[in-house]
Order: structure tokens, then C-alpha cells, then sequence
């Protein structure tokens, strides 16, 4: 094993070949290796494992845990315990199973994407729409299905996945073969989309490899404090000081730290959420283990702080378009601009046959895009109009008041996307990690200055909450980078609508 984890280590890039069918099922390799391949003894033994482990309080909302990777009768009963903090009868979209590659080194990561997963336990659905997405407009997942075949760490998760979960929700298995720390921040940020509450994230990680049994516990208790601290840095600075340590036998602090350093860049300092310690053991504590070289075991959950804004459900599960609905304002929007080009009046809208949604009152943006550039992009936050009349507005404002922008043409049009982001209430805030980026958009206002940034907008620029500030003040509020620091500043969350998109 240790020469296994030596590979991750290097700085050479290897990348091995197994031999793979363009489309096939990924099968179990880890069965009866690190755990038992006959589906009734495994059944039984995940039975004994929840049975025995430590039961974190309920009712928490679990965002993401951290939970071993090792043999079950080694480590079985600490990722039991990581998986008891989620509800049982939780629904996700989706389950990201993120796990470091023990068998090849790369530049980025590997998203599988060619079938399914199976185990003794049946078959896992993988994903992927999002799988393919996530392959084909990011470089750093362009690399081969390969790294999965004989990769334990995340197979070894997924029968917990199934004996437990009661809603079974489709995975999206990611294995990272980079130590470069700028790739690993870029890759939270392409996954910072999916990064809600209503996907589940599952890192798959062992902590101390080798040292002696008290060695063992003191550098893995270190390493999880510096997780629990919630800070990408601290985590890093700790594991420089237990190798500086020098304990004898250390070959790394966190098999998995790759892995655990993308949850921390996703949580980015966000007080809404926290980490917790559920469990730890080492493999000295298992009746087949030695006290002399031992592997540590943390399990960790990330939950939503009890009465956060987080905790609440966010505005795309309160108000539900349906897809005609989604597609009329969209086509009511086009329709507008077309009318207005043509006939030089607005569209005509019979009210009656309108559905109930769009005569609430809602505030809306219409942008317009071509070719991926910004066309124009005006709205209004708050209304007391119902919300077509507002889209109608809005679309004729973006497409020819846009100050930045000549009016829009005719032989544009075709080639213009159009983006309706309906907006609900403002809220003040007065600690900037209430923003959750992806769901907020902020509004800052100084004075007689002011501008904002949808929540879409730092997502699709890979922004952190710094930047995602440091813009929205300079480039909308004409303040200064940091002109934010000494002004109001209000979040409010959007529904995003946009042409051939559900």
C-alpha cells in the first residue's frame, strides 16, 4: 500500500492503461477484497456495522461527509457512522462519490461516464448528463474512465449508499489523480453548481497511513480539527506540520487530502454550514490489526447550522415552473422583441389564458446572450406588476435601453439566447457568509451608487465570494474593489429560465 500511495505523491504524471469497451458498467473490483463479494453476507455484515457504530443526533441537514475507505472489518464501522448523520429517508438529485486515485497520477480528474456501477448489491445509475457535461466542457475532467476500474476508494462507499439510503438517487463518481493545488481549487469551482442542498456529497478518505498506534491518534486528530476549522489553509498548514513532525513510519495524514481539500474550497468559508467529528478509530483497534503500523479512520459530517438561511429551503423549491410554463415566458420574451422590431409596438398579451404564476408579482431580469456574450441585461428587483408584464419590460429595456449596447437587430435576433431570471425578496445582510454562491445574487449600495450580479454570474465565471464581491463593487456599483466593506449590502435568490433548458 505504501507504494501505492507513493505514486500519488509524484510529480510524474503516469497514466496506465486497462483495457475498457466504450460503453460498459464499471464492475466490482473491491468486492471480496475489502469487502465480502456474496450479496447476503455483505447485507449482513452493513446490518452489524450500523448496528455497532456511533449514531450522530438526527435531524440534521447533511450537506457532506467524509467517510473511510479501508477493509470493513477494518474501518467499516467509522463509515457507518458517517452515513447514519444523513436522514434515511433523505431525497437527492444526486450523489457525488469524490474520492484521490491510489493507481495513477493526472492533471485533473476522471468522472465516469460509460455505465453504470454495480456491486453485490445490484446496480448503481450514474448520472450521466452531468457526467458527460462535466467531461466535455472542462479540461480537467477530460481524462480516461480508466482510473475507475481498479480504484477501491470510491466502490468500497457505494454498498452503504444502497443498504442505506432509502431513496436511491443517481451518482456522479469522481476520482482526482492531481496534488496541484490550483487544479484541485479549480475543480470545486467547476462542480460549485451542483454544490446544493438538495445533492449529497460523499468524500471518500482514509487519514494517517503507517505510523505507530498514539502517533496514529494524535496526527489524525490534528488533521480532522484542521478540517472541522473549515479553512483550506489551515488544513494544508497542518499537514506540513505532521510531516515536519517526523513521525516515525508517516507516509501521508490523508490518503484522501486531495479529495477533502475540494469539500473545504466548496464550503469556502461559509458560516452556514459547519463541520462535525462523528467517529474515529484506527486499524490497531480492529481484532486483525497491528499497533505497530496502523491507518487511521475519521468520519466527518458537514451539516447546515440550525436556523441558518441555509437551513431553509431555497426559492427553486418554494416556486416551480413547469416546462410550458417555461417555454411561454421565454417565447412571450422573444415574441416582445420580434414585435418590437417589426411593428415598433409590444407584443399583445391575452391575460385570462395566462397561467396563475406569471400574474404574481415578481421581480425579473431578461438576458441577452450571443454566442455566450452578454447583449443585454436589465430588469427590476421588486414589483408590485405581475411577473409578464415585468418579463415584457424588462426584454424590451435589455434589447434596445441597455446603455452598454447598441439596440438589438433584427438579423441578431436569431442568434440571441435569451435568460429570464426571476428574482424573489431582498434581504439586508450584515456578515457576507450568509451569501451562498450559486443561490445568491447581491446588491450593493453606497450613497447614490449602487449595482448587483445575478446569482448565476459567479458560477458561470468561476469566482470566489471575494471576487463575486470585489466585481459586483467595481465593475456594477462603480465603488471601489473592496468599496463593499463600508456598504449595505443585500442578497436575494433566482429562478433561471433559459431557451431549451428544463
Amino acid at each position: 500500500m505504501r507504494k501505492v500511495f507513493l505514486v500519488l505523491l509524484s510529480t510524474t504524471i503516469v497514466m496506465q492503461t486497462f483495457s475498457q469497451p466504450k460503453s460498459a458498467d464499471r464492475q466490482p473490483w473491491a468486492a471480496g477484497r475489502f469487502y465480502p463479494a456474496d450479496r447476503d453476507t455483505l447485507t449482513k455484515d452493513l446490518k452489524e456495522l450500523f448496528e455497532e457504530c456511533v449514531k450522530p443526533p438526527s435531524g440534521l441537514k447533511v450537506r457532506a461527509i467524509i467517510s473511510p475507505h479501508a477493509g470493513y472489518v477494518f474501518s467499516g464501522r467509522i463509515a457507518a457512522s458517517a452515513f447514519s448523520s444523513i436522514d434515511r429517508n433523505a431525497t437527492f438529485k444526486n450523489i457525488f462519490v469524490i474520492g484521490s486515485s491510489h493507481v495513477m497520477a493526472f492533471d485533473g480528474a476522471s468522472v465516469y461516464n460509460t455505465g453504470d456501477f454495480s456491486t453485490p448489491l445490484g446496480k448503481l445509475p450514474v448520472n450521466k448528463e452531468i457526467a458527460d457535461k462535466l467531461k466535455s466542457e472542462n479540461k480537467l475532467f477530460a481524462f480516461p474512465v480508466n482510473a475507475h476500474l481498479q480504484e477501491h476508494s470510491l466502490e468500497v462507499q457505494l454498498p452503504f449508499i444502497q443498504y442505506y439510503l432509502r431513496n436511491q438517487a443517481p451518482i456522479v463518481p469522481i476520482i482526482i489523480g492531481t496534488n496541484n493545488i490550483n487544479n484541485i481549487r479549480q475543480l470545486a469551482e467547476i462542480l460549485r453548481p451542483w454544490f446544493t442542498p438538495d445533492n449529497l456529497f460523499i468524500i471518500s478518505s482514509d487519514f494517517s497511513h503507517y505510523p505507530a498506534y498514539r502517533s496514529a491518534v494524535e496526527a489524525d486528530k490534528a488533521t480532522a480539527d484542521a478540517i472541522l476549522s473549515g479553512d483550506p489553509q489551515n488544513f494544508l498548514s497542518v499537514m506540513r506540520k505532521n510531516e515536519e513532525n517526523e513521525y516515525p513510519g508517516l507516509v501521508t495524514s490523508m490518503c484522501g487530502w486531495t479529495s477533502g481539500l475540494l469539500l473545504l474550497y466548496l464550503v469556502n468559508g461559509d458560516q452556514s454550514m459547519e463541520f462535525r467529528k462523528i467517529a474515529y478509530c484506527n486499524s490497531g483497534d480492529s481484532r486483525l490489526g497491528s499497533k505497530n503500523e496502523v491507518v487511521g479512520y475519521n468520519s466527518i459530517m458537514l451539516i447546515a447550522k440550525p436556523g441558518s438561511s441555509q437551513a431553509s429551503k431555497p426559492m427553486t423549491e418554494e416556486i416551480k415552473f413547469t416546462a410550458k410554463e417555461k417555454d411561454l415566458l421565454l417565447s412571450m420574451a422573444r415574441e416582445n422583441i420580434r414585435s418590437l422590431l417589426e411593428n415598433k409596438k409590444r407584443t399583445t398579451v391575452d391575460e385570462a389564458k395566462l397561467p396563475d404564476i406569471f400574474k404574481r408579482p415578481f421581480g425579473a431580469f431578461v438576458t441577452l446572450k450571443i454566442n455566450g456574450s452578454l447583449r443585454g441585461c436589465i430588469g427590476r428587483f421588486i414589483s408590485s406588476d405581475p411577473l409578464w408584464e415585468v418579463v415584457l419590460e424588462s426584454s424590451q429595456s435589455s434589447g434596445f435601453e441597455d446603455p452598454r449596447f447598441d439596440p438589438l437587430t433584427l438579423e441578431e435576433l436569431p442568434k440571441t439566447d435569451i435568460e429570464i431570471t426571476v428574482l424573489g425578496p431582498m434581504k439586508k445582510i450584515k456578515d457576507i457568509h450568509e451569501i451562498i454562491l450559486g443561490r445568491h445574487g447581491i446588491y450593493i449600495r453606497k450613497g447614490m451608487q449602487a449595482g448587483t450580479m445575478l446569482p448565476q454570474v459567479p458560477i458561470e465565471n468561476h469566482w470566489s465570494l471575494e471576487e463575486f464581491l470585489g466585481y459586483t463593487s467595481r465593475e456594477k456599483a462603480g465603488l471601489k474593489w473592496d468599496g463593499w466593506k463600508d456598504a449595505d449590502i443585500y442578497i436575494y435568490e433566482g429562478i433561471v429560465l433559459e431557451e431549451n433548458k428544463r
